[in-house]
C-alpha cells in the first residue's frame, strides 16, 4: 500500500489532542476505490485535509467503502471542527498501514517508531492522550512507555486517567468501535472528552 509508512510524520507539532490505536487500517482494495487518492492526500497533510474536505478523515466521504467508518463517525460526534485540525493527532503504535483484522504482536512493533511515539505522546504542546485498555496492554508490554500504569489511577467523571503529570493528562476509555452494552458508557465518555475540547478552545 502506498502510504505514509508512519502516522507520526503527520502528528500536528501543536497538536493538544492525541488518540492512540494500534494500527491505521484500511480495506484490501483501498487502492483500487475512488477514495484513494484523497487517502494518499489525508496522508500527506492530515490537518489540510480536514479543513479542505470538511471532515478528519476521508472513511467519512461517500466515496470510501470498507471497515472504520464506525470509530470515525464516533469520533466526530466529539464536536471537534476544522478550525481544530492543528490541535488533533491521530498515532498508531505499529508504523505502516494494514489491511484486514489483525492481532499484533510485540514482533510486529518497531522500536525506533515506539520511541517516537513516546515522545509524541509526551510533547511540549501536549495536553490530552487518549488510550483505549487494549492498546495501553500492548504499549505496557513494550516496556517503551515506563509511565503507562497496570490500572487507571483516578476518574475524572466517566473517563478513568492512567497518568498526570506536567500539565498532561493520559485518559482511558473505551474504544470508538464499542457498541450494543458498552453504548451508554462510550456516549458518556465521548459528552466529557467534548467538554475537554469546548474548554480548550
Amino acid at each position: 500500500m502506498n502510504l505514509a509508512a508512519s502516522s507520526l510524520a503527520l502528528a500536528p507539532a501543536a497538536a493538544r489532542f492525541v488518540f492512540v490505536g494500534l494500527d491505521a487500517n484500511y480495506h484490501p482494495a483501498v487502492e483500487a476505490q475512488p477514495i484513494f487518492p484523497k487517502i494518499v492526500e489525508y496522508h500527506t497533510d492530515g490537518p489540510a485535509f480536514w479543513s479542505k474536505y470538511g471532515v478528519h478523515h476521508p472513511f467519512l466521504l461517500p466515496e470510501y467503502s470498507g471497515d472504520g467508518r464506525l470509530y470515525h463517525r464516533t469520533f466526530a460526534s466529539i464536536g471537534f471542527t476544522p478550525e481544530h485540525a492543528h490541535m488533533v493527532s491521530f498515532v498508531e503504535l505499529l508504523h505502516r498501514p494494514t489491511v484486514g483484522r489483525n492481532v499484533l504482536t510485540l514482533t510486529d512493533l518497531e522500536p525506533v517508531h515506539l520511541q517516537a511515539l513516546n515522545a509524541a505522546v509526551l510533547g511540549e504542546s501536549t495536553r490530552h492522550i487518549f488510550i483505549p485498555a487494549a492498546v495501553a496492554r500492548l504499549m505496557r508490554a513494550t516496556g517503551c512507555f515506563p509511565w503507562l500504569p497496570q490500572t487507571p489511577t483516578a476518574a475524572d467523571g466517566p473517563l478513568r486517567i492512567w497518568m498526570q503529570r506536567s500539565g498532561k493528562t493520559a485518559y482511558a476509555h473505551l474504544h470508538f468501535s464499542a457498541y450494543g452494552k458498552f453504548e451508554r458508557q462510550k456516549r458518556a465518555e465521548l459528552a466529557a472528552i467534548g467538554a475537554l475540547v469546548s474548554r480548550s478552545t
